[in-house]
Order: C-alpha cells, then structure tokens, then sequence
C-alpha cells in the first residue's frame, strides 16, 4: 500500500472544488475510495454512517492527504435521523451539491433461511435507507438548488441466487433512480445509479470463511478474467457527478468486466493473462491507499 504518491485519479485537478457532496457507508470500502477521490478533486466530503470510528479514520486519512472531510454518524434506516442530518450539513455546509448513495449490507444465505426480520434489515439499508437520504438531499436543499446523486446498487440482472434479499433491494433501487430521475428533473437534479460487479473491496472481509474459495474462484465467470478495482468503481462515480455527465439522468453505469453476459455454452469466459495487460482493460489502481481483500492474500 503506497500513501505517498496520493490518490491518482484520471479527472482534472479542481473539478470538484468548492462543492459539497455526502457519501454514506463512506468509512470502508468502495465509499472510502470514493469520498478520498472526491476530496482529491476538490470536494468537502460529509462522511456518513453508522461506525464513528471507521469515519474518523477515513476523515483522518482524507485531511492527512490534503483534502477536507467530515463525519456525520447516522443510522439511515431511521427517517428523523436522516431528516436531522441533512439539516446539520446544511447547516455545517450551505449546500449539498452530490450524494452518493452507497451504504449497504446483506448476508448469504438461500431465500428458505431468511427470516422476515433478516429479509427487512437488507431491504431497510439497501433500499428504504438510500431512499431516504436521496429523498431529504431533495427536499430540503436540491429541489431549489439542483444537484446530482449517484446509487450504488450491484450486479443483479440475472438475480442474485443466494442473496435474494440484496437483488430485490437492488433492483428496488434502479427503479427508484429511474422515478426519481423522471420527478426531479424539472429541479436541475439528475439521479444515476452505478452498479458494481466483483470488486476487490475491503467488504469481502466480512463474508464467513467458509465463502473464501467461493470468492477465489468467482474471477474465472467475469470475462475480463479478474476482479474489477475500488478505483474503477470511483471513477464511475465521480463521472456521474461530474458535468461530463450533465445529460445523464435515469440511467445505471455497470461496472463488471461484462460479467452479466456470461452465458452457458459460450466457451472460454475467464481472458487469459496476457488480455488483461492491455492498456483497454488493464487494472486501474488509482487508490494510493487501497489494499488486498484478507481473503486474497492466502
């Protein structure tokens, strides 16, 4: 891991300056990637979730690098706390320019073994919560002042057999960004989702060990041959936010490598070595403190 260099990102130094954008789940992950990405590009970032000291280590990681961050501890799930922080970063900020959309969480397991409790808790953070955040960014400040928010949702055409709860909350969420993108656009908001496939992310160290070949082997399905970056994740996002993206609304950015398209019978799927180095589909590692998923490291 190499936290000298700084975070390498492909987009325009400043592009986010002066500009407010709040990332929940932001204290791990694909949203810690983000929100290091979005302050490297100017941005004051409002860290959102559940963990305070995740946050403060990213918050701390972020000022330490240059940029400026903040946290804000908030259980999403909950309507008057995510009414309570929208109004603090306003208050704090002036404005929220950007929302990403990214906190969320599920557990494998057959749809026979959900309870109904198991089953609400994935819907209510997958799903109610994003929508409450996004619905508060609207009201309180975006419907007057425009704005753009990004959902992170996940690779779930085809379903996703074994975590049913998540690929209904998934697709929930595409059609939120969807109606949303419609309703709002007479406001100056647009409202994208980007849909992550097999990433290499810190997440993948709380599935049960007994996943881990599961995970090792889940890179010969993707057509590119391997797991897509944390970084190439944030770029997607940041370009949605960006105004390169200023035409786009109601739309999912999929980043997977092509993986939904795998069928049986195709032949080869997994690219062999040698593709993968070239300059079209090689890595991108932009995320100077990015490191290997546990389970990778065996």
């Amino acid at each position: 891991m190499n936290t000298t260099a700084g975070y390498r990102s492909i987009f325009a130094p400043g592009l986010l300056a002066g500009q407010t954008i709040v990332v929940t789940g932001g204290g791990s992950g694909i949203g810690r990637c983000t929100a290091h990405e979005l302050a490297h590009l100017g941005a004051h970032v409002v860290l959102v979730g559940r963990n305070p000291d995740k946050l403060r280590s990213t918050v701390d990681e972020i000022t330490a690098d240059g940029g400026s961050a903040s946290a804000q501890a908030c259980d999403i799930r909950q309507e008057d706390a995510v009414r309570a922080l929208v109004a603090e970063v306003l208050a704090r900020c002036g404005r929220v320019h950007g929302l990403v959309n990214n906190a969320g969480g599920q557990f494998i397991s057959p749809l026979s073994r959900i309870s109904a409790r198991g089953w609400q808790a994935v819907i209510d953070t997958n799903l109610t919560g994003g929508f409450l955040v996004a619905r508060e960014c609207f009201t309180q400040c975006m419907a007057g002042q425009g704005g753009a928010i990004v959902n992170i949702v996940a690779d779930m055409w085809g379903s996703m057999p074994g975590m049913g709860h998540s690929g209904a909350a998934r697709a929930g969420m595409v059609s939120f960004t969807e109606t949303a993108a419609l309703e709002w656009a007479q406001a100056g908001v647009r409202v994208n989702a980007v849909a992550p496939g097999y990433i290499a992310s810190s997440g993948m160290d709380h599935y049960p060990p007994e996943a881990a070949d599961m995970l090792r082997q889940m890179r010969q399905t993707v057509p590119l041959g391997r797991f897509g970056t944390e970084a190439e994740t944030s770029a997607a996002i940041v370009f949605l936010l960006s105004p390169a993206a200023s035409f786009i609304s109601g739309t999912v950015l999929r980043v997977d490598g092509a993986r939904p398209q795998v069928r049986l019978g195709w032949g080869e799927i997994s690219a062999p070595a040698a593709v993968q180095q070239r300059d079209a589909v090689r890595p991108f590692d932009g995320f100077h403190r990015a490191s290997v998923p546990r389970v990778f490291q065996t």
